[in-house]
């Protein structure tokens, strides 16, 4: 969540900056609060210091006067109303400024949505499209690999089951691209529940925001993940890292569970839009100082799994109308879809600077005996299926209807083409 000192101490230009990403919210009832508060705590210092020094006069010696004594008792009344309002108003300057999104860097390019978003490279010439291509959702079904139907019978719209060689290759690619990150980008491998409690979900930024884009369990407030971010965040909530262990690099692989809430049509033939997702996530802890540097490599890392595969991909920086609710900047990859004849998003790398460890309560000492302080915490997808899946099957059919797969799969895999 956004400092309230931040906010106080420039409302306009707090406004103005909320105001690119579209929250048009008045920030003055959250700032009458924290108006109220402080004024609960002069009131409140003033009066402690008046007890104190009345109770080191009694402690001097001789019967304390009825009418002080008297006066104490108001006193200590005052004081505790004042601790039950304190705590009252604490709550509401929580649950206001839990509403409040992440302020985006001014760098990020201006726009009210993804029609202001930036091409920042375009690595690979997308050839031309081949009338023949044939996209992922027939390609699947021709070769008994991708098996929408059973989806739908087991659980409803926008879930697939997989089969043999594709569910295989899922595999592959989830080993592969954990293989990288931990011996070779350097993050260390995290196992993670896939359903966390609301104060956790809260935490990373996800509720209240989202609240209708997840799946809950009710009974035991319980709700699944929307990505692995969220229980890292919470792995931490509460703690102090010691001296040395920041930065720190995380990578896990889990499901993914999201209420997609897409209009029936292009966008959700298939399994590009769906309901249930595998996805290998990273995420660091960052000094503040260096945590712009941190996503450059955090983006460097997603890229070098896409650029492996071979298949032609752009970098895409988010406009501000555009950003995620915890983010000040972001840089999408999408790959090229040959079959569809589109951009597929397979990952998106964000730094949410202190916003998600102040929410939970993640601090850091920067050295021994050190004042600890919020550290900058970054996500990227590393990447996310069953996109890249869709954007492989596509790029590798051939004329023959088999499909090759990427050199680099091939030793995960056991195979070389699909047929």
């Amino acid at each position: 969540m956004l400092d309230i000192d931040l906010i106080r101490s420039d409302p306009g230009a707090a406004a103005r900056s909320l105001a690119r990403r579209g929250y048009g919210e008045s920030l003055e009832p959250v700032l009458d609060l924290d108006a109220r508060r402080r004024a609960i705590q002069r009131e409140g210092d003033g009066l402690r210091a008046e007890r104190n020094a009345v109770s080191r006069e009694i402690g001097r010696g001789g019967p304390p006067d009825p009418a002080v004594v008297e006066r104490m008792r108001g006193v200590s009344g005052r004081i505790s109303a004042l601790e039950a309002e304190a705590r009252e108003v604490e709550a509401g300057i929580r649950s206001a400024v839990l509403e409040i999104p992440n302020m985006p860097r001014r760098e990020v390019p201006e726009g009210d949505d993804a029609s202001g978003n930036v091409v920042v490279r375009t690595v690979g010439e997308p050839p031309e499209r081949d009338p023949a291509a044939r996209p992922h959702w027939e390609l699947g079904e021709r070769l008994g690999i991708i098996d929408l139907a059973a989806g739908a019978r087991i659980s409803g719209s926008r879930f697939y089951a997989l089969r043999g060689r594709g569910a295989r290759l899922q595999r592959a690619l989830v080993s592969w691209m954990l293989d990288v990150h931990t011996l070779e980008h350097g993050y260390t491998e995290l196992y993670l529940p896939y359903l966390v409690g609301t104060d956790t979900a809260t935490g990373s930024g996800h509720l209240p925001k989202f609240a209708d884009t997840m799946y809950r369990d009710e009974e035991d407030d319980l709700w699944l993940i929307p990505t692995a971010e969220v229980p890292i965040t919470g792995m931490f909530a509460g703690q102090i890292l010691e001296p040395g262990t920041v930065p720190a690099n995380f990578v896990a692989h889990t499901p993914c569970f999201r209420r997609e809430r897409a209009a029936a049509g292009h966008e959700t033939r298939g399994i590009k839009r769906v309901h249930q997702f595998d996805k290998v996530e990273m995420y660091k802890f960052a000094h503040p100082a260096d945590s712009d540097a941190e996503l450059d490599r955090l983006v460097a890392d997603a890229e070098d799994m896409v650029r492996r595969l071979g298949i032609p991909y752009r970098v895409i920086e988010l406009a501000a109308g555009d950003l995620g609710f915890s983010a000040v900047r972001t840089y999408d990859l999408e790959m090229w879809g040959a079959g569809s004849g589109e951009w597929l998003e397979v990952s998106s790398c964000s730094n949410c600077d202190d916003f998600q460890a102040r929410r939970s309560n993640v601090r850091y000492r920067p050295e021994r005996g050190a004042r600890p302080v919020h550290p900058h915490t970054l996500n990227g997808s590393g990447l996310a299926l069953p996109r890249v899946l869709i954007a492989i099957l596509e790029a590798g059919q051939q004329a023959d209807g088999t499909i090759v797969i990427p050199e680099v799969l091939r030793d995960y895999a056991g195979f070389d083409r699909i047929e």
